[in-house]
């Protein structure tokens, strides 16, 4: 399953091509600091190449396989995919109110074709109402001008979008922590108004939605925090993006993709999991609550 251009960005090409730099370095055995030299380039550079967090030109690439002594049929397909690096997705359009790490979320996340996603305090940002968003927005930055609230809004709304295109939506498996359904953020209407659209989410589909008890015994949810499991359609294999898992905390973000830390992840997803029950139920008893 592939997805049609224009719908990543350059996020993915830019990832694919770091790793594949990255491999042709470790190939020749040369460290970061002595591809900089020769390149006459700083290691942050190197280093935001091989993470794919910047575009490249293709002459930029082309010094690059010479330095590292790639084979002569690597170059041409290397360079073109340095060409994709520059596409712009959807949401180039709101740079202003959103990070350059969040911005290499959301294309990740539009090319995913499966999200497993564990939040405890929080309704996630794909199945918020507006009116939700900006409650809890206006609360996190008190300070934030009516134009940048309207401005933040108005692209999670637009980012929730992924959920019900046309073509290739991805299956979202969200298991959330029985309190934020008592949260009332907003205000009770806004408040109820959230949770009867998790319901209608919840009968997508390509979403399933599940609640941990808030007095169920340990998990391992208790101690990960939130995060979300990022699966990519199958490609061909050197270009196959692996799981990929994004945490975010109050001060910042971390992606995780090394083998043992996504197996981490993976094992205390099916653990928060197993400790969870389908949502309606418990939806139902919220609203009935209110």
């Amino acid at each position: 399953m592939s997805l049609p251009h224009g719908i990543t960005g350059s996020t993915m090409p830019r990832r694919q091509l770091g790793r594949r730099l990255r491999e042709l370095r470790n190939r020749a055995r040369m460290t970061t600091r002595v591809a900089a030299q020769r390149l006459e380039w700083s290691e942050a550079k190197i280093w935001r190449i091989e993470t794919g967090q910047t575009s490249l030109r293709g002459l930029d690439v082309e010094a690059m396989c010479k330095i590292y002594g790639a084979p002569q049929e690597l170059v041409e397909p290397l360079t073109a995919l340095a060409r994709e690096t520059k596409a712009r997705g959807w949401w180039t359009e709101y740079n202003d109110v959103i990070g350059e790490g969040f911005e290499v979320y959301i294309g990740l996340e539009e090319a995913a074709e499966r999200l497993s996603t564990f939040e405890n305090e929080l309704v996630p940002g794909l199945l918020q109402t507006e009116e939700y968003t900006r409650a809890v927005l206006a609360g996190a930055r008190p300070e934030m001008s009516p134009r940048e609230l309207d401005r933040r809004v108005a692209f999670r709304a637009a980012r929730q979008a992924v959920l019900t295109r046309a073509q290739a939506p991805p299956r979202l498996l969200a298991v959330l922590g029985e309190a934020l359904l008592r949260h009332r953020i907003g205000g009770a209407e806004v408040h109820a108004a959230q949770l009867d659209h998790l319901r209608r989410m919840g009968e997508l589909p390509n979403v399933d939605l599940r609640v941990v008890p808030a007095d169920c015994a340990y998990h391992d949810g208790m101690e990960s925090g939130r995060f979300v499991l990022l699966e990519f359609p199958d490609a061909a294999s050197d270009l196959r993006e692996p799981p990929v898992v994004y945490v975010e905390t109050f001060t910042g973000s971390t992606f995780f993709d090394k083998d043992h830390e996504i197996d981490r992840y993976r094992t205390a997803f099916a653990n928060i999991t197993a400790a969870s029950s389908d949502a309606r139920a418990a939806i139902d008893d919220a609203l009935a609550a209110l």
